[in-house]
């Protein structure tokens, strides 16, 4: 959020927090969460990075359209499990998934 917006909005008496604390979750369910997320972010970007559509990933898969856009929309329906093996499908490194559960970038080969 905009430093703006939350001067803003505190002036009015109210509060801008994190979703942690918004939700009460402990610091490891918080961490899944920013992984799962991470995993779909990353599953989106090497996927249009390669040119594909979620169709042809899907085929590529043996999965659905609908169950990609599940993937990459972050759908708490979808393991970490297939995330993973789809990424891997899609011919992204190990390296590469450092990166992306990092969330540090730099350790992609170029």
């Amino acid at each position: 959020m905009r430093e703006e917006k939350k001067r803003h909005l505190a002036a009015r008496g109210w509060r801008a927090g994190s979703t942690k604390e918004f939700l009460g979750l402990s610091d490891s369910e918080e961490a899944y969460i920013e992984i799962r997320s991470r995993l779909a972010d990353g599953l989106r970007e090497h996927r249009l990075r390669r040119g594909i559509t979620q169709v042809e990933l899907a085929k590529a898969v043996q999965s659905s359209q609908s169950r990609i856009a599940k993937m990459e929309a972050g759908d708490p329906t979808v393991s970490i499990d297939l995330l993973v093996r789809t990424l891997l499908a899609l011919g992204t490194s190990n390296r590469d998934l450092a990166e992306i559960i990092s969330g540090l970038p730099g350790t992609r080969a170029a």
